[in-house]
């Protein structure tokens, strides 16, 4: 009997391949189901979910909000929490930066991390978007005078010498209490909602595997790392995998309603009658 194949767009950074690898390595059962992987950088997925080519993916949630007339959010996989925000870094003695004049290099326009420096500035920066593992070499050798920092860049971006000059999760949580949401998986809305919720469950039971056995992702993991040492991956699971990753909750929607109700109060992004979930 033949099953029916679909895409699964995630990235190749630590967190996604290890909570993802038994769903695509099929060590969780999908009744029906072949999931195939697309591994790419977020934002990468991001344009991609703004063309609809992807089933299911991985999103940030500043895309997600763009796309919900087309995408749901599921409950499972994604990347929520506290301590774990965006870091706006510099060379050390550029502190007193004018972030209003400077040219601060982005993982992507579509980002939530863009989306978050934007709604602290309070109003569009001065950009040069860029692959997330060029920020810091961006900003280390002079061609940005700052840098927006995303995944495992916070546990290394002081041996480039560069500082910190902004936690934009610390910034988003005494602002809002609540955790920093950061990315999500999303479901096109016309695989259907059973279709869906089969998903969700999928990527619950990959997260929870993933968890009970750590070791069994961790050449599939460190294939595709872009930072290799065992304990910098390590610190980067452990901060992004979480129980929000399992389920998001109600702090969890009420997380992700709130950053993207902000970003459409600031004009950053469109109203829509679209429900959040399925």
């Amino acid at each position: 009997m033949s099953r029916q194949e679909i895409t699964f767009g995630f990235s190749p950074c630590p967190n996604d391949t290890f909570a993802f690898h038994a769903l695509v390595q099929g060590l969780v059962a999908v009744p029906g189901l072949a999931i195939r992987p697309h591994l790419a950088d977020v934002e990468e997925l991001n344009r991609l979910a703004l063309a609809g080519e992807l089933p299911l993916t991985k999103l940030s949630f500043h895309a997600l909000g763009r796309v919900l007339d087309r995408y749901a959010l599921l409950r499972s996989g994604a990347a929520l929490g506290r301590g774990c925000g965006p870091l706006l870094v510099t060379r050390q003695g550029q502190e007193d930066l004018d972030l209003g004049q400077a040219t601060i290099a982005v993982p992507g326009r579509l980002t939530t991390a863009h989306l978050l420096l934007t709604l602290f500035m309070g109003r569009p920066p001065q950009v040069e978007p860029m692959v997330f593992s060029d920020v810091m070499p961006a900003v280390a050798q002079g061609r940005c005078q700052a840098g927006l920092v995303i995944h495992e860049g916070r546990f290394t971006y002081e041996r480039l010498g560069l500082v910190k000059l902004l936690d934009l999760g610390q910034w988003w949580e005494e602002q809002t209490g609540l955790p920093i949401p950061l990315g999500c998986i999303a479901v096109r809305r016309d695989l259907g909602r059973e279709m869906g919720l089969t998903l969700e469950q999928a990527l619950a039971a990959s997260v929870a595997h993933a968890q009970a056995h750590p070791d069994a992702s961790r050449a599939f993991v460190l294939q595709h790392a872009q930072e290799m040492e065992p304990e910098v991956v390590a610190q980067h699971i452990a901060l992004y995998v979480n129980d929000f990753s399992l389920d998001l909750g109600p702090e969890g929607i009420k997380a992700v309603e709130t950053v993207l109700e902000r970003g459409r109060q600031a004009g950053l992004l469109p109203a829509t009658g679209a429900s959040l979930l399925l």
